[in-house]
């Protein structure tokens, strides 16, 4: 799918773009992208259950709709996330009652760089976000030269 992405950071506060990932077409999933491409923090976070969780890479796992709201507009400004593909997963130890999980593959830029990345969303059956966990597909090498 030849979707355009917006290039500058300006792009995406001014012009909320229309996120098409292939395999995957939930909602929640894809206006949980767009909403953090256009800098919108608290409509982010109001995907979210209320005792929903953020996993970030290496970081303490966030939870609730205001320090998700919080923890994005300290440490995601400026990001661009360019979702590519992803797909339901059909079968997980981790789901409970209805939920259903997801895995989007793509790659997260910054004014720095930019990784590829996964994530993975469990929805509950009202379709909020339960869990939200980002992983970098980076090698160890491949990270300590982002660090210099």
């Amino acid at each position: 799918m030849g979707t355009a992405f917006p290039q500058t950071c300006s792009e995406v506060a001014t012009e909320p773009t229309q996120i098409a990932i292939e395999g995957i077409d939930e909602p929640t999933i894809l206006q949980y992208f767009e909403r953090l491409n256009a800098g919108n923090f608290e409509a982010t976070s109001q995907l979210f259950a209320l005792e929903g969780m953020l996993q970030p890479p290496f970081e303490a796992m966030v939870i609730g709709q205001t320090e998700i709201a919080a923890y994005l507009q300290k440490e995601a400004k400026g990001f661009i996330l360019l979702p590519q593909q992803g797909q339901q997963v059909l079968e997980s130890e981790n789901l409970e009652n209805d939920d259903t999980e997801f895995l989007v593959l793509g790659k997260v830029q910054t004014s720095l760089f930019t990784v590829n990345v996964s994530w993975t969303f469990v929805l509950n059956p009202n379709k909020q976000i339960v869990l939200a966990k980002v992983n970098l597909l980076a090698s160890l090498q491949e990270l300590m030269h982002l660090r210099q």
